[in-house]
Order: structure tokens, then sequence, then C-alpha cells
């Protein structure tokens, strides 16, 4: 239940001028958590490099139907989302601390850095989706 949790907070996370332009008192709330983002954002990265290992784990899924390959699909793209939320949060401090010291590196890091920022909001939208499907299965199943 925690993972569901923590992926709605991501997605929550993710999109700030959305909750704002509809809680303006939401503001102070993100003023206190965005020090803290990049951390937060390795949260989400380690959380999503779990789920892409239990998700290679569960190969034997695609061989169990249908409910299997759904269920497989859906692990994955959250380890995806986790993944890419994870890192557009996370990128101050892998640029600081990994990809400066390396200039091919650093170059990769903004290209991908820039393909991503645009899917923030969705991706976050994404994750919000994906942990209120994922905490019903876990109430249902």
């Amino acid at each position: 239940m925690i993972y569901a949790i923590l992926l709605i907070i991501f997605g929550l996370l993710a999109i700030p001028s959305l909750i704002i332009s509809k809680k303006p008192d939401a503001k102070e709330l993100y003023d206190k958590v965005a020090p803290y983002m990049g951390w937060i954002g390795v949260i989400a990265i380690l959380n999503g490099l779990w789920d892409l290992w239990i998700t290679i784990g569960s190969l034997s899924l695609l061989g169990a139907g249908i409910r299997g390959i759904i269920l497989f699909i859906f692990i994955l793209l959250v380890a995806l989302v986790q993944l890419a939320l994870g890192f557009i949060m996370a990128y101050g401090l892998i640029n600081k601390y990994i990809l400066s010291k390396n200039e091919t590196a650093k170059a990769k890091g903004e290209a991908t850095m820039a393909k991503l920022v645009p899917m923030q909001g969705r991706l976050g939208i994404l994750a919000i989706i994906l942990g209120i499907i994922y905490l019903i299965l876990l109430i249902v199943l």
C-alpha cells in the first residue's frame, strides 16, 4: 500500500502549477517541500528501479493469460512513470554529483531532461491515476 501512496505523492509533486491553480493555499506546502525535491526524486528512481526489477521477475505473467499480461503492463508502466518523474525531480542532484564529471553524460542528461520536462504534467497525472488504481487493486485483491 505504501508504494501506491508514494506513487500518488510523486504525481502530486510533479504537478504543482495545476494543484496551486485549484488550491492557492497549497503553495506554502510546495515551498516547504521544494528543497527536498531532489531527494524525493531519488526515492522515486529507487522505487522505479525496484518495480522494474519486479517486472523482470514477473515475465512469467505474460504466459498467464490476459490478466497476467495486464498486470505485467501495469507494473512496467508504474516503474517507467516513477523513473521518469524521479529523473525530473532529482535532475539537479544527478547533474551535480554524477553528470557534471563527464561532458558526454551531461549532454545526454540534458537531452533526456529536455524530452521529459514537457511531459511532466501528464506523467504526474498518470502517476496519480496509477496510484489510485494500485490502491483499488490492493483493496479488491
